[in-house]
């Protein structure tokens, strides 16, 4: 009887391990998925809050650029069709980097992510 006993001992032993171990694993991924939920939130808050103030100083560049070109040209449409022509260039360029854009934030996302 003495091996069905220690058999049973080590049986018991190795299922506190492996609850310990489903614990402890259980705890790690929990932590994991705060950290990359904090990182992410922050990561949001920062970018909302940088491309809010963007979006403000390229509307006021804008707006007194046009001011400027309309002096220049002595017409405010004139100003305002070249300023508009300007963005529409640029947003062609940014659709033909797309994909560059794209693989950029892939890696710097995934350094955060796979640390």
């Amino acid at each position: 009887m003495s091996v069905f006993e220690s058999l049973n001992e080590t049986s018991n032993k190795a299922v506190d391990v492996g609850e310990q171990l489903y614990k402890k694993t259980q705890e790690y991924y929990k932590l994991k998925v705060f950290q990359q939920l904090a990182l992410t939130t922050g990561m949001l808050f920062k970018m909302a809050i940088m491309c809010s103030l963007a979006f403000l100083g390229l509307l006021f560049f804008l707006v007194g650029g046009t001011l400027y070109l309309s002096d220049v040209f002595g017409s405010l449409i004139l100003a305002c069709i070249v300023v508009g022509g300007i963005l529409l260039v640029a947003t062609v360029i940014i659709y033909f980097l797309r994909k560059r854009i794209d693989n950029y934030v892939v890696r710097k996302l995934s350094i955060k992510f796979f640390d």
